[in-house]
């Protein structure tokens, strides 16, 4: 019974896959069938018998690689480290819609002496993200306030004794009505002014939390013309309103960028673990030098441009370190089998073959996953711009630095140890006899010379 339905449900799935997979129904799915069969074979290929010499180029790339290290490093020392975001440094992050959004410059001019704040424009939308440092809960209050204090001031209305009904929560907004509804005998119970106040409150969050006008509101249930004059007599909308407030504290922001980094650290170590275990320890060494270089020139560049470094970052960052090392672990796959198949063949020529043999691979996904990252960084806007930027140096960086730098790694290797080989063969010296003066070599005694001719015997 068992052996019959195993195989009435395979006969079954075979059938399914059939009918999903036919040309006529799926034509989508067909011709990506097609496409996998064709790069199978190598008719997808985009250098078919490409002979570049990559390794005789090696030395270019391997100074540039050390004029980007050195460049961010001397950046970082002179900035005093990276820029890091309030993720991991501590503070508040202020997200601030206008009525009339004015230049993000007469922002940072209406904050600037005020206190140390950074300014950075949403693109798309009305708001703008203001950061805060500080330290402590108060001084972090008092921050808060003074960003409010100071934007109001350079942008707002004034109050004219007034309620401002961008600013306060329900429970405040309903504490301000109750009375004036009930002097303009509009008889309303507790229950209907919560709706009344709730459903104002939904109309903000749906608008960017910010009332334009008040005029906006008539559409608003519940909100008749009595109910609209009480508001228009008793509140006002301020055109600067504050949508959102995220606090990391300054302890929380230390641990995360500790985590951050470990993080990073351990993934390297478990990819040497790896590789050594996959292939030799002296592969997983070229693969994880190769990952930390194109880490330490990504955050360079980072620091060069004065970039935030934040949570999204660091996941960026272990994207590349996962990226790259695949990148690298497929070249090297490649020449473990050519090891095996080319005996005779001398390692750099060998290597130069293994990169070619790979090459279409290496242009199809890398160029795929730089115009995805390109996109990103162009048409993402300011949340996703650290995570795309990292994204396209990394995968520019770990590219090349797969080829000119993991690569020229095994290269010295095999020739330090080659050249090791060949100064101990020529350092052996041959035993001394005994009681000989030093430098004497000894000799080995011959054998007896035998006078007859072979084949005669000696005649006594």
């Amino acid at each position: 019974m068992a052996t019959a339905c195993l195989e009435a449900s395979t006969v079954f799935f075979s059938s399914l896959s059939e009918i999903f997979y036919r040309r006529e129904l799926f034509p989508l799915s067909w011709c990506l069938i097609q496409s996998d069969a064709g790069a199978a074979t190598g008719d997808m290929e985009f250098f078919k018998h490409s002979d570049f010499d990559f390794l005789g180029k090696k030395w270019p790339f391997i100074y540039l690689s050390l004029a980007l290290t050195l460049a961010g490093f001397i950046s970082l020392a002179v900035r005093g480290g990276p820029r890091y975001g309030i993720d991991f440094r501590g503070g508040a992050l202020i997200t601030v819609s206008f009525a009339n959004r004015p230049p993000v410059d007469k922002v940072r001019a209406a904050l600037s002496g005020k206190l140390p704040v950074d300014v950075q424009e949403l693109s798309g939308k009305p708001e703008d993200i203001i950061g805060i440092d500080a330290q402590q809960d108060t001084a972090l209050q008092a921050s808060r306030q003074k960003v409010l204090d100071s934007l109001d001031a350079a942008f707002g209305q004034p109050a004219n004794g007034k309620y401002n009904i961008n600013a306060g929560g329900a429970a405040t907004l309903a504490d301000h009505l109750r009375d004036p509804l009930a002097a303009a005998s509009i008889p309303m119970t507790d229950q209907q002014l919560q709706t009344l106040v709730s459903n104002i409150m939904d109309y903000r969050k749906g608008h960017s939390g910010l009332i334009k006008s008040l005029d906006e509101l008539a559409s608003v249930p519940g909100v008749t013309p009595p109910v609209l004059n009480v508001l228009k007599q008793q509140t006002y909308p301020d055109s600067v309103a504050v949508v959102g407030v995220e606090t990391v504290g300054p302890k929380i922001g230390a641990e995360l960028q500790r985590k951050a980094i470990l993080a990073v650290l351990y993934a390297l170590g478990g990819m040497l673990v790896y590789i050594w275990f996959r292939f030799e320890w002296i592969y997983g060494l070229a693969a994880v030098i190769a990952v930390f270089h194109d880490t330490l020139i990504t955050i360079g560049l980072f620091s060069l441009f004065n970039k935030e470094i934040t949570l999204t970052v660091v996941a960026a960052l272990l994207t590349l370190v996962g990226y790259s090392m695949n990148d690298t672990i497929v070249t090297f796959d490649r020449i473990r089998e050519n090891l095996k198949i080319l005996r005779r063949e001398e390692l750099e020529p060998l290597i130069n073959k293994s990169v070619n043999q790979t090459l279409s691979r290496t242009v199809l996904t890398s160029g795929l996953t730089l115009l995805t990252a390109l996109a990103l960084l162009i048409f993402g806007g300011q949340v996703l711009n650290g995570f795309a930027f990292a994204l396209t140096c990394g995968i520019i960086v770990g590219t090349y630095s797969s080829v000119f730098v993991a690569s020229p790694i095994l290269i010295f290797w095999h020739n330090f140890m080659e050249g090791r080989k060949r100064s101990a063969r020529g350092a052996v010296v041959p035993p001394r006899r005994p009681n000989a003066p030093v430098g004497t070599a000894a000799k080995t005694p011959s054998a007896p010379k035998d006078r007859a001719r072979p084949g005669t015997a000696k005649v006594k």
